[in-house]
């Protein structure tokens, strides 16, 4: 498991035929094209994913992961397939809370590897990394009360259901209800134990 504080160079989680690794400079352009592929689908339910994402969002959004994780505010990671190391997606901690000691884990996937669980496989490992390495007591994982896909996700991972939050997101079609879930350390531990024994 790798220190937040290590270089972003050196910060590496395997996941289940996955590597997950913070993203670097050269990603800008498979960042792009998957961005691009994926309007339909991601820009669905992320803002920032629609058709007038340009390649230099993705360079923009490049240096903004890297100066959160050195703050130790964020930690992204691009999701790419182990073998082929074709880029997939990209899933992380937000919207860290010191105080409370909790964050948030977010992911999206292209939508050309869509229905092959990479969400989840990449978000076990990161939700180990926040128990294990930024020392967290809650992860939160937040989904359009619409979104069938990211609400399996979220219970893939482990994450329990708690609420529905009105009016908690900012979607492409307007403010939507989310469904909110939670992880805490015993439920990880719960849901590790469940994956090696099916």
């Amino acid at each position: 498991m790798p220190d937040p504080a290590e270089p972003l160079l050196l910060a590496r989680l395997a996941a289940d035929g996955l590597l997950l690794r913070p993203y670097q400079a050269q990603d800008a352009p498979a960042l792009y094209c998957a961005v691009r592929e994926s309007v339909a689908s991601v820009g669905r339910w992320l803002p920032w994913c629609h058709a007038g994402y340009s390649e230099a969002d993705s360079v923009a959004w490049i240096a903004h992961c890297a100066e959160c994780w050195n703050r130790g505010d964020q930690y992204t990671f691009a999701i790419f397939d182990d073998t082929t190391a074709r880029f997939l997606g990209a899933v992380g901690l937000s919207h860290r809370n010191r105080e409370h000691n909790f964050a948030s884990i977010g992911y999206w996937v292209r939508e050309s590897a869509h229905g092959r669980g990479i969400a989840a496989r990449a978000g076990r490992p990161v939700a180990q990394f926040g128990f294990d390495v930024v020392k967290l007591s809650r992860i939160e994982i937040l989904a359009a009360v619409e979104n069938r896909a990211s609400r399996c996700t979220a219970e893939n991972i482990g994450a329990r259901f708690e609420a529905v939050a009105r009016n908690r997101l900012s979607t492409p079609q307007g403010v939507v209800d989310a469904a909110a879930y939670a992880l805490i350390p015993s439920d990880y531990a719960e849901a590790q134990m469940r994956a090696m024994s099916s």
